[in-house]
């Protein structure tokens, strides 16, 4: 079956590179304890193999001098409010609400100085949010993605980079779901048709041939 959809993808001209550019930028998606711990609603059993993933991400790409932008989704008051038809159909929003434990950065991957730190309400990092101006002050041709979910927040992410004009890499182990089915189905249509899907050693090479010296 995966060799049959390969093929027909191939023969219908999907599937091609878009490479990286000269000026990368690292985009974690939504590092938050919402995703990654055990007693939230919201709790994705692949999280944490996945932040080690974006962990080491973003200290190559510090290293680098990339710029490394975090988001979180957050919201000052009701969800429901701020985004009414996103609330209706997933309640789990609350979880963002400020003061909750949940809409904080974990441990294992969180900013540090010199970071930008991006808040939204909707699945995409960019949008309402000024990010690609933010990215395109900086020179940023390529944005490198990971982060929650894939099937969400991290596709729609990727799929505003390319439509900013952006050379979207998603990293494969950087990124996680609710389950393998959408985890895979994602990363594979991304690849087809958006971004390169790449593995983590690739994307870590890249990063570090940028770094100074």
């Amino acid at each position: 079956m995966a060799g049959r959809l390969d093929g027909d993808y191939a023969a219908a001209g999907f599937g091609r590179r878009v490479g990286w550019g000269e000026r990368p930028a690292l985009l974690l998606v939504d590092a938050v304890r919402a995703y990654a711990e055990p007693d939230s609603q919201l709790w994705l059993e692949t999280a944490g193999a996945a932040l080690t993933a974006m962990a080491a991400l973003a200290s190559a790409a510090r290293a680098a001098g990339a710029p490394v932008v975090f988001t979180a989704v957050h919201y000052d008051g009701d969800p429901a409010l701020d985004a009414p038809h996103f609330h209706r159909k997933v309640p789990g929003l609350d979880a963002f609400r400020a003061g909750s434990p949940y809409a904080g950065f974990t441990h294992a991957c969180r900013p540090e100085e010199g970071d930008l730190v991006v808040r939204k309400h909707y699945p995409s990092a960019f949008f309402g949010t000024g990010l690609h101006r933010l990215l395109a002050d900086r020179g940023v041709d390529t944005v490198v993605v990971g982060g929650f979910s894939t099937s969400g927040c991290v596709r729609a992410s990727t799929l505003d980079a390319l439509q900013y004009g952006f050379r979207p890499q998603v990293v494969r182990e950087a990124a996680a779901d609710r389950d393998p089915e959408p985890h895979e189905a994602n990363l594979f249509d991304l690849d087809s048709k958006y971004a390169d899907v790449i593995a983590l050693d690739d994307a870590l090479a890249r990063l570090a041939a940028h770094a100074p010296g």
